[in-house]
């Protein structure tokens, strides 16, 4: 392979005309392609085989017409009088009304006049209904009524279902927005129902506040992100090249790459639905694997450049060497995020393929567009210079840097490091035994959005069951052929629920001759892992209610879905990584031809892994330190996690290993060869892995807390993988594991193909030179 690289930069280099040209046609060939036959990205979210999820698309069907609560586009105003006050009070009855006259200027609010109803007046509706039916209950029965003992009686019911808290001073508006699903609403009708509710909260005195699925909008720029990272990756590429020519040819040729792939991915559209979600993830990881992939080989040009004055040979080695390394650093992103499929989420398994097909061109990138480039600008490649390149070297001429210092550091006490890190990352992994998934909600938003608010004042007003009630969904078309055994399922399976633990109220909807539906409101909220167990307590009783009734059960709901989801990305979570690092770890072996090597790879993964998934769960669910309020962890964060840093890891991991399998290649001891990868990979990686860690670190400023966290952990993910695993453990166990860390068993050595990722088979005699004083040394070390 490195043959074929060498004189593939070369080619790219000398005609460069060609190479630009020929990359401008297919820029522009993807480029009109996707805009002339793209179609628009689906906001569809479906995730097949989950009960919950099939269980409220049976709604519509059962309800006649009703919505599935996966596309309602719901919306709840909580409005609270001042403490003293009730909202039945003649000013705060008339503000409501205005309230509710403004909202109906907003396009796709709903028009009728039932539609909307202030709190108050709808509290009283509720309740002479109740009182009428209890009425003609009594009258049917021959019995009088009394109307106080009937209050008495309907009290419980109305007191789950009113809008109208028991002090009368807090109540809630209920609508649904005239659209097919959720993410059919557009932003601006968001954001002018919120600018209705501010107006009238601040003209009448009460508090008003707003949440709902209708509601929900990500409050994140994604470009924002972007660009603090292209600044921070400028800056340090900056100083670690002196130039300005070189620090922005990596950002240049990387956001081509991305361009290319987000074009790529629109066009796909013409061909198939793609998630609006989709471009995410490639765009993070087209532009980190980018900028990393370009920085690596144009850092092995510049070394190269010391030993020979022909720039075309200096590249084509640098293509050769460096870009052997890009192309196998590339196919383990690859298999990470190709992997996401196997989790059986549709929208996880685009974002995966489209973001490991933007790696790949990031890869062809970074091997033919980057040494046309270079071949175009020739001698100023590394101009506009700061800072003069005169590093300091050694007795023997090479080059003595913070690498060396570091390796040779290391080396002195190599078992104490390595059980130092063990320890350290793994005290720091202990919380990862008490993780516990989640999904976003109203509460768990920013502290300061409406959503937040409003779910803080119905928990406190109705308790926080109120929030997200579940649903049970009685299917009764299995006896539809006897109405009366229908109406006593109902009932039977509205007394079992009542009297599961946990349960605060239960409201049931009128039955019809298909089915019903029965709301339960916990005791706790819908993040309290008591709400989890009273849905797994329903759940394990729903067969004995099914089969002494007849009927067939289901529960649902936000709490249900979402749980759901969680449980359905745990259970994938151990055949990921098992895929991943089973693939990567076999990729490893055929590029280093060793065992150990891509063992305490993989392993030295799993521990930085464990350690960041163990700091988060305490920083950020158990709250420690009280820096954040605790809360789940965001579901697909773990999952996302691995696959985003064992790409980046494994990165490293061939950048820095493959320049010390290419000096033990050419004849130097294990101990110089650990030194001389430390000399000329350390200063590329240190660069690499701060880059990314100053792209994620942005994320934590954002407001969202399911942001902060995910920027958190990738940040933290990188300093531990890169610093502690890659520039700490890794050389430490190299150290003590001397020649047989390049151990092969011979048959299996038979069989490896050998790829020549060092680039042994190129002409570089001064390698020779340089270790021919070491290969009796390793000989005696053998043996």
């Amino acid at each position: 392979m490195a043959q074929l690289l060498y004189r593939l930069g070369k080619t790219a280099y000398r005609r460069w005309p060609f190479f630009l040209i020929g990359w401008l046609v297919v820029l522009v060939g993807v480029g009109g392609f996707a805009v002339t036959q793209s179609k628009p990205m689906s906001d569809q979210f479906t995730i097949p085989g989950i009960e919950s999820v099939e269980a409220a698309e049976t709604i519509p069907e059962l309800m006649d017409g009703g919505s599935s609560p996966m596309d309602e586009a719901s919306v709840q105003i909580v409005v609270q009088a001042p403490e003293g006050e009730t909202l039945a009070e003649p000013d705060n009855v008339e503000a409501v009304n205005r309230l509710i006259a403004d909202l109906r200027q907003v396009d796709t609010v709903p028009q009728g006049e039932t539609d909307l109803l202030g709190p108050v007046q709808l509290a009283a509706a509720t309740e002479q209904q109740a009182l009428q039916a209890a009425q003609q209950q009594a009258e049917a029965a021959g019995r009088p009524f009394d109307r106080e003992a009937a209050l008495e009686q309907i009290k419980p019911t109305l007191a789950a279902s009113s809008p109208l808290s028991e002090d009368g001073r807090t109540g809630l508006i209920d609508f649904a927005l005239e659209v097919e699903k959720v993410t059919d609403v557009e932003p601006a009708t968001q954001t002018e129902i919120l600018g209705v509710v501010e107006e009238n909260a601040e003209q009448s005195g009460l508090t008003m506040e707003v949440r709902g699925s209708g509601m929900q909008v990500m409050e994140f720029s994604g470009a924002t992100a972007e660009l603090v990272g292209i600044v921070m990756a400028l800056l340090i590429l900056a100083l670690t090249f002196g130039s300005l020519v070189s620090a922005g040819m990596p950002v240049v040729t990387a956001g081509i790459g991305v361009g290319l792939g987000s074009l790529g991915i629109t066009g796909m559209t013409a061909f198939t639905d793609i998630s609006s979600t989709t471009p995410i993830l490639a765009t993070m990881i087209g532009l980190a694997v980018g900028i990393d992939y370009a920085l690596f080989i144009l850092a092995r040009y510049r070394s190269e450049l010391d030993h020979t004055d022909d720039r075309q040979v200096a590249l084509g080695r640098a293509v050769g060497t460096a870009g052997s390394a890009v192309v196998f650093a590339g196919l383990t992103v690859v298999i990470a995020l190709a992997a996401l499929s196997v989790v059986g989420i549709p929208f996880l398994t685009t974002m995966g393929l489209a973001a490991a097909a933007t790696v790949v061109i990031a890869v062809f990138v970074a091997l033919t567009l980057l040494p046309a480039v270079l071949g175009m600008l020739k001698g100023t490649t590394f101009g506009l210079t700061f800072r003069s390149y005169r590093p300091k070297r050694e007795d023997s001429g090479r080059i003595l840097n913070n690498g060396v210092r570091w390796s040779r550091f290391v080396g002195k006490k190599p078992l104490v490091w390595t059980l130092l890190v063990v320890i350290v990352l793994g005290l720091f992994a202990i919380p990862f035994k008490d993780l516990r998934l989640g999904m976003p909600s109203d509460s768990t938003a920013p502290e300061d959005s409406s959503r937040r608010q409003a779910s803080e004042l119905i928990s406190d007003a109705f308790g926080p069951g109120r929030l997200d009630p579940l649903m049970l969904v009685v299917d009764a078309r299995g006896i539809a052929d006897d109405p009366q055994a229908q109406q006593a399922a109902y009932q039977q399976t509205q007394e079992w629920a009542a009297q599961q633990d946990g349960v605060r109220h239960v409201v049931a909807a009128p039955g019809n001759d298909k089915g019903a539906m029965v709301l339960i409101h916990p005791e706790t909220g819908p993040e309290d892992e008591a709400t989890e167990r009273l849905l797994d307590d329903l759940r394990a009783g729903e067969a004995a209610i099914e089969e002494r009734t007849g009927v067939d059960l289901a529960v649902t709901g936000t709490v249900a879905i979402m749980a759901d989801i969680s449980q359905k990305l745990n259970d994938a979570l151990a055949p990921y990584l098992a895929i991943v690092v089973g693939l990567a770890f076999i990729l490893l072996v055929v590029v280093f031809r060793s065992l150990l090597v891509p063992l305490t790879a993989t392993l030295g993964f799993l521990l930085s892994i464990l350690a960041t998934l163990g700091v988060t769960v305490a920083l950020f669910q158990q709250g420690w330190f009280g820096l954040f309020d605790g809360g789940p962890i965001v579901s697909f964060m773990p999952i996302l996690l691995i696959g985003v840093v064992f790409g980046l890891a494994m990165d490293y991991q061939v950048f820095l290993v493959t320049r010390i399998r290419e000096a033990h290649v050419h004849g130097a001891s294990y101990k110089e060869a650990i030194v001389d990868g430390f000399r000329n990979s350390a200063r590329v990686v240190t660069a690499a892995a701060l880059i990314m860690t100053s792209v994620f670190a942005g994320f934590i400023l954002m407001d969202d807390v399911i942001i902060k966290s995910m920027g958190f952990a990738l940040a933290v993910a990188v300093v531990f993988d890169a610093f502690v695993i890659r520039m700490l453990l890794i050389p430490a166990l190299m150290y003590l594991m001397k020649e047989k860390a390049w151990y092969m068993p011979r048959w299996l050595d038979r069989i490896v193909p050998n790829v020549d990722v060092e680039g042994e088979k190129l002409e570089r005699d001064y390698l020779a030179d340089h270790y021919k004083d070491h290969a009796a040394e390793r000989e005696v070390s053998r043996v």
